[in-house]
């Protein structure tokens, strides 16, 4: 019976994700509840909370996002989408810890993400010197994160600009 229901749950992931990826939100929703109930995952969690992010329903999204963590504590995504989500209602300081327990996780594919989310914070509380590193950190895993690059460039040239 588990194998039936993991495998109709991750049925349901993957429609709930292709979903998501053309815009139609409320069927991801409804798809996602429906992995959830058939066999929790956190990633199913994570992804739920990414699409009420998307609805702009930050609160909810976070609140999905710790659902994920309690079903497994070393993913990292959760993490740093708390923390992105935070720093997207200006809560820098509340921010900052999540973001530090992604980067601590041990099972994260992006740690770039979260080291750039990272710099943000600290950017946001004209931390500059902090960000920059976190930039450069983030830049150290995935050379190739435009976002990244630019922050480390806009940044370069606001510290010449405070000398």
């Amino acid at each position: 019976m588990t194998d039936e229901r993991r495998e109709q749950a991750r049925e349901l992931f993957h429609a709930a994700y292709q979903a998501q990826m053309q815009g139609r939100f409320e069927q991801a929703v409804e798809l996602y509840r429906g992995s959830i109930a058939a066999y929790p995952t956190a990633e199913a969690y994570t992804f739920l909370g990414w699409t009420y992010h998307f609805q702009g329903k930050l609160e909810q999204a976070i609140e999905e996002c710790k659902n994920a963590i309690t079903i497994d504590p070393t993913f990292g995504n959760p993490y740093n989408d708390i923390g992105s989500y935070l720093i997207e209602q200006q809560k820098f300081d509340d921010a900052i810890p999540w973001l530090e327990r992604a980067i601590g996780s041990s099972r994260y594919e992006a740690y770039h993400f979260a080291w750039y989310n990272l710099g943000r914070a600290h950017e946001a509380k004209e931390m500059y010197t902090l960000a920059l590193q976190c930039y450069r950190k983030a830049l150290e895993i995935e050379p190739r994160y435009t976002l990244a690059s630019e922050a480390r460039e806009r940044l370069r040239r606001v510290l010449q600009d405070q000398r």
